[in-house]
Order: C-alpha cells, then structure tokens, then sequence
C-alpha cells in the first residue's frame, strides 16, 4: 500500500480508529532505534493530548519559572539549538502518565493560585512525575527584585493598554525613564509589591513580592537543574551545556553560537540608587523575605 493510499484510509476512519492507528504507529516507531524516531509526529501527537510513550532513556522535559523570570529566552535557546528534539517542543504544560520525549514551558506556582500562571494543582501532577523518574524539572530564575520590577510593568502594560512585552525595555529606551516612571507612581508599584493592585478584578490577584519568592525557593528544592538568568548572561554555553546534559540529547556544542538575554543584569541596583523610596521599600522588606532572597542565591542590597 501506498503513502498516500494510507493517508486516505486514516483520513477515513473514524477519530476513535484514527486514535488507536496513529497511537500504535507512533509507538512502533519510539521503539525502533533512536535515530529512526519520527520526533515531528511525536510531538504532534503529544502536543495534541495523546499519550506518547517512549521507551528509553529519554524523559519528559518542563521548563518553568514564574512570571518576569526569562523563560522565554530559554525557549529560544531550545528552539534554535536542540536539533531535532526541538520538535518536541510545546509552549504549555501537560502531564502524561509515563515517559515521553515532550518538552513543555510555562509559568506556574507551587503554592499560590496566580493571575498568568499554572495553578499549583497542575504543578503538583508534575512534581509527582519528576519524583516517578518520568520527567525532568528544568527551573530558571533571576534576581526577585528584578522580576518585581518587571512583572509591574508588564503587568500595569497588560492590563491597561492590552499590549504583551517581552521586557522592560520594550516600554522605556533607558534605566532613567523607568526610574521616573517608579517615582511618579511608587504608590501603585508598592500595590503591586503586596499583592494588592488590581486586586479588585475578576480572577485570582498576581502573587506578592513574598509569595513570589517563597515560590522560587519551592520551586529550586524540587527542581531536578535549577538556572540563574544572570549565569546566561556571563557564560550561555556554559549553562546550555547543562540542559543538553539533563536532557541526555546527543548534540554537538562545538558550533553552536549562544545569545546572550537582552535583559539587563540586576538593573535593580541602578534603580536602587537613583530612586531612594525603591531603596527604602528594599530596606524595610521583612527578616523572612530577606532570609528567602539570600537562601536563593542573592543579596538584598546594592
């Protein structure tokens, strides 16, 4: 029988038939020799709900990180590097119950519901799967003042004008007019800092600056490789290496040109500087937060 005399038999099957023919045909192929797997069809199938089995060494991939924390600067390394496992690649979480060669992303919490993030109950199912040995937990992070700074404006941009960003910089051409921007409206940063801003709308609120950093210490005890944005920016091949290696992908890194983020690192220290009641807010943060921001790997100040 011909490709295109099976195409049109699965085209007209019924969509129970199609399930169990391409499920079994998919199966058949992960369990021929690597480098036969058929990825693209995989992922298709994957990405549209079906569980994909794999039997081998590979396991499901999630790369999270909250909100504001360069997750999307990861994606695009992945994307543009991985190679062929790249077409497993899916912006969104999904749970399977064994293995798989899938790589998901997305932003979720732990412990507190969220406005833009997976609900902790979503999380939970894959923590489970990390803990079972199906999947593999891959958490990026930066310096939480840097993410206040800007979840706010993505936030405030989002809200009001409907208007994504990928970072502060799409907004403002210079540290300065963010710092103008902060001063002229410290009282709804500070809103914002608790957890209070736009609180009154439909939905769950965005978490509180404490909360966000008691998420990210959750987050890097249960993480299988945790990575600091700011450690991509000094040496990217360095820290790529490290998802190559917990990925087990067979990939040559010799030839591979890595960007650095566009971010700027710890931009919080300039706007410290230059707007004393940012320095002030800094200042009277709680001991516990304090302690948290330095369990992660950071300093409070300047």
């Amino acid at each position: 029988m011909s490709a295109l005399q099976k195409l049109i038999r699965f085209a007209r099957t019924s969509p129970t038939g199609q399930y169990w023919l391409a499920r079994r045909i998919v199966l058949q192929q992960l369990q021929t020799a690597r480098a036969s797997v058929n990825y693209r069809l995989a992922a298709h199938l994957a990405a549209g709900g079906w569980q994909v089995g794999y039997r081998g060494c590979v396991r499901t991939t999630y790369i999270m990180g909250l909100f504001g924390s360069g997750r999307w600067y990861i994606n695009a390394l992945i994307l543009q590097n991985l190679g062929e496992r790249a077409n497993y690649f899916k912006d969104g979480i999904y749970c399977h119950p064994g293995p798989t060669a899938m790589i998901y992303s997305g932003h979720a919490t732990i412990k507190y519901v969220s406005l833009f993030q997976e609900l902790p109950a979503v999380t939970s199912q894959v923590l489970e799967s990390v803990r079972s040995r199906f999947a593999d937990l891959i958490f990026v992070y930066r310096h939480p003042l840097d993410s206040l700074l800007t979840n706010w404006i993505w936030v405030r941009t989002y809200l009001r004008d409907r208007r994504m960003i990928s970072g502060i910089s799409q907004v403002y051409e210079s540290t300065d007019e963010l710092c103008a921007e902060l001063e002229g409206n410290f009282s709804e940063f500070e809103a914002f800092a608790d957890g209070e801003l736009f609180a009154t709308m439909p939905g769950p609120r965005f978490l509180s600056f404490s909360e966000f950093i008691e998420e990210t210490a959750l987050f890097k005890e249960s993480a299988t490789l945790s990575l600091r944005l700011e450690d991509f920016a000094a040496d990217p091949f360095k820290e790529f290496s490290k998802i190559v290696q917990v990925m087990s992908v067979e990939l040559d890194l010799s030839g591979l040109h890595l960007a650095r983020p566009k971010t700027q690192p710890y931009r919080y220290k300039v706007v410290t500087d230059r707007v004393p009641r940012f320095r002030g807010f800094i200042d009277a943060l709680d001991a516990d937060t304090k302690k948290r921001i330095e369990q992660v790997g950071y300093e409070v100040g300047v």
